[in-house]
């Protein structure tokens, strides 16, 4: 039986980076597939907007495992699953939110520095060890897992990115697989988390770095590029702009643009042989 988590892991090579499709439902998941996607994303914030929800702390790691079980069983590549804190403060708490990930079909998933409760970053010293939990779990299973240590406060903007490179050499040396530092103030700075660590280190393909290609990015030794909620922002902006042109104006020519339903049928069933 193949190990997807194996499968996942090789897919993770420093100065080779592949992209990570973030999803958020079995359709996207499907399509995204159909197009050749090598590995697929959950996004807390896509989840949430289909649950009408708003991201940050308002999806349950119950929704979370179930919302990642969905996607799981939409196409058989490897799922990495958007945990934001894991749910909890406590270590123990976030190492079994790793141990639920793997009983979901995960084949890996990451977990950030960010303290829900008002948004500021753990403590030092907490946030390595909830890394050290998180990644003990991950060794303990029974088959191979991806575990992504984020620091997200330059991009939460609660810490600089001295803070945040002090936390990745300790995420690191914590045992995290992958490195993880949304959103750095340029991609200088991106390169300087790339030399920080031998390990593979994911980029956020958003705002500005929406801007690079994958030359860019590989060319500084990035390992992984997800997209986070961008995608799914992208089809939020087409139905704000439609919904807008009908309800304001009666103006229906966006419509003109949707995407034919014999291609998008071709997708979501071309596992169907």
């Amino acid at each position: 039986m193949t190990d997807i988590g194996a499968t996942f892991r090789a897919l993770h090579q420093p100065g080779n980076p592949f992209v990570l499709m973030n999803v958020w439902d079995s359709g996207s998941a499907k399509v995204a597939a159909g197009l050749g996607a090598k590995a697929l994303g959950t996004t807390s914030d896509g989840q949430a907007f289909t649950l009408g929800k708003l991201d940050m702390g308002e999806i349950t790691r119950d929704e979370a495992l179930a919302h990642a079980e969905v996607i799981v069983s939409a196409t058989s590549l490897p799922v990495s699953g958007d945990f934001e804190n894991g749910y909890g403060d406590d270590p123990e708490y976030v190492a079994d939110t790793i141990r639920l990930a793997s009983e979901a079909g995960l084949a890996g998933c990451s977990i950030e520095d960010t303290n829900m409760a008002d948004h500021s970053a753990y403590d030092f010293e907490l946030a390595v060890e909830r890394v050290r939990a998180a990644a003990a779990a991950a060794r303990s299973l029974n088959s191979d897992f991806v575990f992504v240590a984020r620091a997200d406060g330059v991009m939460n903007g609660v810490y600089d990115m001295d803070e945040a490179i002090r936390r990745i050499r300790a995420f690191d040396e914590a045992g995290a697989d992958c490195l993880y530092v949304p959103m750095p103030p340029s991609m200088e700075d991106l390169a300087r988390v790339c030399q920080t660590t031998t390990k593979p280190v994911n980029a956020l393909a958003a705002g500005k770095f929406a801007k690079a290609n994958r030359d860019a990015f590989a060319a500084i030794g990035v390992g992984r590029i997800s997209l986070g909620s961008a995608l799914s922002s992208v089809t939020h902006a087409a139905l704000l702009k439609a919904a807008k042109g009908i309800l304001n104006d009666g103006d229906f020519s966006e419509l003109l643009k949707g995407a034919s339903s014999e291609e998008v049928e071709a997708l979501l069933t071309h596992d169907r042989g």
